[in-house]
């Protein structure tokens, strides 16, 4: 008999319960969220990129002589999609060689007058050193938005993230802990600003019937399929022919309609959403313990880079170990042999921004901003899964396979 082939999936999402998709009971995830949160109110919108746009076309409306969003190179395509959805100017910002956070002097580079708001990432869960970029944001009168889109229970001084800055943004999309299949939470720390956006939000939120109908079925598609029995089917099945036609893009999830959806999160996801968040805190939990000691064995290989956070009193979550190997060379021959072993790889994006022939028309003049150490990053960068279903036996192999990509002499 044919083994089962089992697909581990990218990322350690927290499973839903049968429980869980009950139609009744408590709706209001805001109010909950906003508790777990430690803030006073939250916005739920259908998306973590809807909540960018509704979050830029509200500071657009504060400061309207200004045009420009800073953000990372290495960044998600759909934080250039939804600059572009406002009629903004993006602009790339380099990233540091030593972390994934934005660099300094490319920065300093960038800020100006025409500067609206700079947009720092959280990427897979490693919390990034907003309060670096704070006094350079506040210099030229530009707002910082934090995209903690992959880092929804991550905090830093104790708090969560999201509140260094002017506002914050999470996910509820599919892998990002937390799951409504899409959906995206806003907030701001100063109440004037949040009243601003609550206002924003109901002048051009409205229900769509559509929609809802569409992610609700994709809701309880997720909740059937995550399971070792099914997900190669939906998950695994998809990769390898993506990655047999060669196309990396499509199997890192890159590949982005230019249309933004908007409208509200509906009353049953919301309820699936509340139940679940009472396991939220024990899950990462659980996730952290796995990812220090997998961390430990990994850190034993010459030359391998783990990711971590970068500010202090930082404690990020794990959804995925982020590994910085080498070389490309290395990276890109691990990937080819292995992506598809249904380990849990992946890559966080395929590319930095401008090499994305796809988004080209969304970039404008964004496509000449130099970013050679984001490139390197994106080249050498790659996400092992921190999902329990990655057992002892399987995350062994895949050290193996490290050690046989990079050979002692690659720690010289």
């Amino acid at each position: 008999m044919t083994a089962r082939r089992i697909s581990v999936p990218p990322t350690a999402g927290l499973a839903l319960r049968c429980a869980d998709l009950r139609p009744w009971g408590d709706k209001r995830l805001d109010r909950a969220l906003a508790a777990w949160l430690e803030v006073d109110e939250v916005l739920l919108e259908c998306s973590g990129t809807s909540a960018l746009v509704l979050a830029l076309r509200t500071l657009q409306q504060l400061a309207p002589d200004r045009c420009e969003v800073v953000v990372p190179a290495y960044t998600c395509p759909l934080v250039a999609l939804a600059v572009a959805q406002c009629g903004l100017q993006l602009r790339l910002c380099d990233l540091s060689p030593d972390c994934l956070d934005m660099d300094g002097d490319a920065l300093d580079a960038l800020l100006s007058h025409r500067t609206l708001a700079l947009v720092p990432t959280h990427l897979g869960g490693r919390v990034a050193d907003v309060a670096r970029l704070l006094p350079r944001a506040q210099a030229c009168g530009a707002y910082v938005i934090e995209d903690a889109a992959q880092a929804l229970g991550a905090r830093v001084h104790g708090r969560s993230v999201g509140l260094q800055g002017d506002i914050a943004l999470f996910s509820l999309a599919v892998g990002k802990g937390l799951s409504t299949y899409e959906g995206g939470v806003l907030l701001a720390r100063d109440p004037a600003l949040m009243a601003a956006l609550r206002a924003q939000h109901q002048a051009s939120i409205r229900p769509h019937l559509a929609w809802e109908l569409r992610r609700s079925l994709e809701l309880l598609g997720y909740a059937a399929a995550f399971r070792p029995a099914l997900l190669d089917r939906v998950y695994g099945a998809p990769l390898r022919r993506s990655l047999a036609r060669g196309d990396w893009v499509t199997a890192a999830g890159d590949d982005f309609g230019s249309h933004i959806p908007q409208h509200s999160m509906g009353a049953w996801r919301q309820r699936v959403g509340l139940r679940a968040l009472a396991r939220l805190d024990a899950h990462w939990a659980q996730a952290q313990q796995q990812a220090q000691q997998r961390i430990a064995q990994l850190r034993t290989l010459p030359g391998l880079e783990v990711v971590e956070d970068s500010p202090p009193q930082a404690q990020g979550i794990w959804p995925v170990i982020l590994l910085r190997l080498p070389s490309a060379a290395q990276r890109d021959a691990l990937m080819q042999a292995h992506w598809a072993s249904g380990w849990g790889l992946s890559l966080p994006f395929s590319r930095v921004l401008p090499d994305y022939e796809r988004y080209a028309p969304v970039l404008g003049e964004a496509m000449d901003d130099p970013v050679p150490q984001a490139r390197d990053w994106a080249q050498r960068l790659l996400a092992i899964s921190n999902s329990a279903w990655l057992s002892d036996a399987l995350f062994g192999q895949l050290l193996d396979a490290l050690r046989q990509t990079m050979p002692p002499s690659a720690a010289g």
